[in-house]
């Protein structure tokens, strides 16, 4: 096996300067030692490096699950029901506890957690892209932060204009280096980001498009419920002076992306707008709503008010034990509501 940062080197020797989408993709997919692919652990985890959303409370993959419930209702089939990156298994196995006629399946890259969710769906519903699914008429689609580590590229506006980084190596170290963007990629910056001041960073996301129209693509009809951290294009407008890229490691804020490649998660706030434009292109019908806004409307608020009456019942039969297992249940499931935390998440609803 060789050493990912010097099959880097000897990509950029041999090519010239990488576009930092294909750095990106390297950094975090390669089959050996890609920080996601090649993991030892489960990435999502409170052993791993993040925890997202499934592992903070089981509620909330249950009223995920009410909701592709009434999804698969309303379609009046047997739906197909997909989990995109799916990592540790959480959200599926508490979406399951909700839903009843649909088949389950998840999609995984890394080896370590497909055998994790073989063991919870059974080797023959795990897979490790959307392409190799079987086919379904009706697929509901959960994908709870994925969209963030699908490669960007990345541009800055100068005096002259845009301009591309790309990677490039000087013989000690990677650096940025500037070369005329690619055609596709002045297209995307062009018509999704307004005027940004000089020297603003953009992560141009085109990745993230392709990825929602091929999988609008492989069934003629489903929804798609997409969950991650970011906003409009409006609202990533002053966020994008400095740029949204960052690393993500044991838990914490990672170094720069070029330091130890495949051992940090890299990911960037979503362009919600840009996955808006791509769905109104392709005909479907999409709404954004807040996460904390689409839980409230699952009733997660109201298990919230359940466990707070359990919690002070148990407070006066003189239960402390019981009553700090519920308090720690309850504040679990206000952390994924908080306006200011996980509750300020997007949900971007697709159907077609």
């Amino acid at each position: 096996m060789t050493d990912l940062k010097q099959r880097l080197i000897a990509r950029i020797e041999d090519q010239g300067p990488l576009p930092f989408d294909e750095y990106q993709a390297m950094c975090l997919y390669d089959a050996e030692e890609g920080f996601f692919s090649a993991a030892a652990d489960v990435r999502s985890s409170y052993g791993g490096d993040f925890v997202t959303s499934p592992e903070v409370t089981a509620h909330f993959g249950a009223a995920i699950g009410r909701y592709v419930k009434g999804e698969s209702i309303r379609a009046g089939t047997r739906s197909q029901v997909v989990e995109v990156g799916a990592g540790s298994g959480s959200l599926t196995d508490a979406m399951r506890s909700e839903v009843t006629g649909a088949d389950f399946y998840a999609v995984e890259s890394s080896e370590v957690a497909r055998r994790q969710l073989r063991e919870l769906l059974g080797s023959d519903r795990v897979v490790e892209s959307i392409d190799e699914l079987p086919a379904a008429q009706h697929r509901i689609t959960v994908a709870n932060e994925l969209v963030d580590n699908i490669p960007v590229a990345l541009v800055i506006r100068a005096d002259e204009g845009w301009v591309e980084q790309r990677v490039g190596w000087s013989g000690n170290e990677f650096g940025f280096v500037h070369e005329i963007p690619r055609p596709d990629v002045e297209e995307w910056v062009e018509r999704h980001t307004p005027s940004v001041p000089i020297g603003s960073q953009v992560e141009v996301q085109l990745g993230a498009q392709t990825w929602l129209r091929e999988l609008i693509g492989l069934s003629p009809a489903g929804t798609a419920v997409i969950i991650d951290y970011g906003g409009t294009t409006e609202e990533l407008e002053t966020r994008r002076t400095t740029g949204t890229l960052r690393t993500y490691r044991g838990h914490h804020l990672g170094p720069h992306p070029f330091l130890d490649p495949g051992k940090s998660d890299i990911t960037v706030d979503v362009d919600f707008s840009a996955l808006l434009d791509e769905a109104a292109g392709l005909g479907a019908e999409a709404e954004l709503l807040r996460q904390d806004d689409f839980l409230s409307s699952l009733g997660l608020r109201d298990v919230v008010s359940g466990l707070r009456r359990t919690e002070l019942a148990l407070a006066r039969e003189g239960d402390v034990m019981g009553q700090m297992r519920v308090r720690s249940e309850r504040v679990d499931v206000e952390t994924v509501l908080h306006p200011r935390g996980l509750g300020d998440f997007r949900v971007l609803i697709v159907r077609w």
